[in-house]
């Protein structure tokens, strides 16, 4: 357990000491928020704000990761899928900087890669590593093998949870508050795994260790950035962060077998991906909105309520539903993973 510690205490002193230079190394090269037209008006005065802060979140937490990692196949698949979503969260952000607008890599390309991601994380979990193609569902305590679906599941869950934290990423604090609570939950899992699969499964005990370590070591990074990304912010993650942060918590839950749970654990992402879908359809169909804008942050927002208190109260939601989605797998999935 030592090294988690280390991986998590040294990812957040890295985060904060570096974080005043790295933002004014930003700002010396105008790496600013290009904030779009068709946002709330009150999102305009965050123009030229430094972005890509998710660089100081991987910098910071794949320092100590790298150094106290056992190298299992489970801990290198999560070290490589976050930092490919990374990748293509900064090929966005750089050219939004680049063409100084709002619009990056295009919809078709971010499918692209995080296939490509998918590709490389399905190989790697039944090719070479421990996994099967079956899903638990707990509450209806059924196994279910997808067998080729399997894969399909895979992108789904990495797409839809990336880019559900990259839709939750608009108000100060609130992607990174949320990415930390959603990564302790996870931290917590594995830990508790590595500790029952050291006397059950001796084998399987570096690779539930080797993802705690990892885990560890993004929340302390994020842990970290939300020192300066807490209202009023000073430095955004940008798609970087909130790609590679939605990738790793998919990851995470996928390598731990617990992909069912992210309903829960990763319940705020789905209520903003959801609000999206039902005012997009919504105003297709009767063109009527439900929200005053969407994602459902902005709704909030838009009735006046403060960066701040929307920020608490979806912590609050999302420990929430972590809390569920912890107390599901303790009671349902610890006799079926060893």
């Amino acid at each position: 357990m030592v090294r988690v510690l280390i991986g998590g205490l040294v990812a957040m002193v890295i985060a904060v000491a570096v974080g005043p230079q790295f933002i004014e190394w930003l700002r010396r090269r105008s790496i600013g928020q290009q904030i779009r037209e068709e946002g709330p008006a009150s999102h305009r005065v965050k123009q030229g704000t430094p972005t890509m802060g998710g660089l100081l979140i991987i910098v910071a937490a794949f320092v100590p990761a790298l150094v106290v990692s056992l190298y299992t196949i489970p801990g290198v698949t999560l070290l490589l899928a976050t930092l490919g979503c990374a990748l293509i969260g900064f090929t966005d952000d750089f050219l939004k900087v680049r063409r100084r607008r709002s619009l990056g890599l295009s919809g078709r390309w971010k499918m692209l890669g995080l296939l490509a991601i998918t590709a490389g994380v399905g190989w790697a979990t039944t090719r070479i590593g421990y996994m099967d193609t079956e899903i638990y569902f707990p509450l209806i305590d059924v196994n279910i093998d997808l067998h080729w679906l399997y894969f399909p599941f895979l992108f789904v869950v990495i797409a839809g949870t990336s880019n559900g934290v990259n839709l939750t990423d608009g108000v100060d604090g609130l992607a990174a508050g949320t990415c930390a609570i959603s990564l302790i939950t996870l931290l917590a899992i594995a830990s508790i795994d590595w500790i029952r699969s050291a006397d059950e499964v001796a084998n399987r005990s570096d690779e539930y260790l080797d993802l705690a370590i990892v885990a560890a070591a993004l929340i302390g990074g994020v842990i970290g950035f939300l020192w300066f990304n807490a209202f009023p912010a000073e430095l955004f993650m940008g798609d970087t962060g909130s790609m590679a942060l939605g990738g790793a918590i998919a990851t995470l839950a996928i390598l731990t077998e617990t992909e069912v749970l992210l309903v829960f654990v990763g319940g705020i992402y789905l209520i903003e991906a959801l609000s999206l879908m039902i005012q997009v359809a919504s105003f297709k169909r009767t063109g009527k909105r439900v929200f005053l804008m969407a994602p459902i942050h902005h709704h909030f927002e838009l009735k006046a309520w403060s960066s701040t208190k929307i920020m608490v109260r979806f912590w609050i939601v999302g420990a929430i539903l972590c809390a569920i989605g912890f107390v599901l797998y303790y009671r349902y999935y610890l006799r079926f993973q060893l």
